[in-house]
């Protein structure tokens, strides 16, 4: 036995054949699954969130040190102040601040400056990273990996999200230091992602795109 190590479970050992359906089904689950910019303001129970948040923090991380935080705010005033500031920026990045490229690149996606589901969903949640942590002395601990580590983790989130049944939209006005500020959070920690969730609109629309086919995306030796 290593030091410090106890036995693998949880770990069930399935014949090829189910191994293959349970992945198949998995796969697609996850390609139905899309960005919804159109919310309904119809409340969710927290337990669904803190289901999912759970899910999300059992992700891996650099060292273990599982290096995030998830800031959730259901407030209207503070939903408010987000949507605001958000749009502050966003209005600067589309007007000042992107190159041509990448506006040419958003418009079949029909984004602009306003964000209203800022407001609608009856959820934020916004992930920050935390760069430095504290051991067990009470000192300053650096974190490594962080952006991967939180990366894993939203991974995580919006795919058991979607597996509960909820939409999602991931929003990164930049920058986005003003989440720090509002949601209360210090300067150790760096926001990534804006998550807007809840249930879609009952006239949601979403943009007519594809995706890279397997081939595209994988290579095999």
């Amino acid at each position: 036995m290593k030091p410090n190590h106890i036995p693998l479970a949880g770990y069930l050992r399935r014949n090829s054949d189910e191994i293959r359906a349970r992945a198949d089904e998995f796969a697609a689950m996850l390609r139905t699954r899309r960005t919804v910019r159109d919310f309904s303001p119809e409340p969710v129970a927290r337990e669904i969130l803190e289901a999912c948040l759970s899910a999300a923090g059992s992700a891996p991380s650099g060292a273990n040190q599982q290096p995030w935080h998830f800031a959730v705010i259901s407030d209207p005033a503070t939903k408010q102040k987000i949507r605001i500031a958000a749009e502050e920026e966003e209005r600067a990045f589309y007007s000042e601040r992107a190159p041509q490229a990448w506006l040419d690149a958003l418009a079949p996606l029909g984004t602009d400056a306003e964000k209203p589901f800022l407001e609608t969903a009856p959820y934020l949640i916004v992930c920050f990273g935390q760069r430095y942590g504290q051991d067990e002395k009470g000192e300053r601990m650096k974190h490594y990996y962080v952006p991967e580590s939180v990366g894993i983790a939203m991974g995580f989130l919006i795919a058991s999200l979607h597996f509960a049944g909820l939409a999602s939209l991931t929003h990164t006005p930049s920058p986005m230091n003003f989440l720090n500020e509002i949601c209360g959070r210090p300067e150790s920690e760096h926001p990534y992602v804006l998550l807007v969730v809840g249930y879609p609109a009952d006239d949601a629309q979403v943009p007519q795109i594809t995706k890279k086919t397997l081939r595209e995306i994988s290579s095999w030796q």
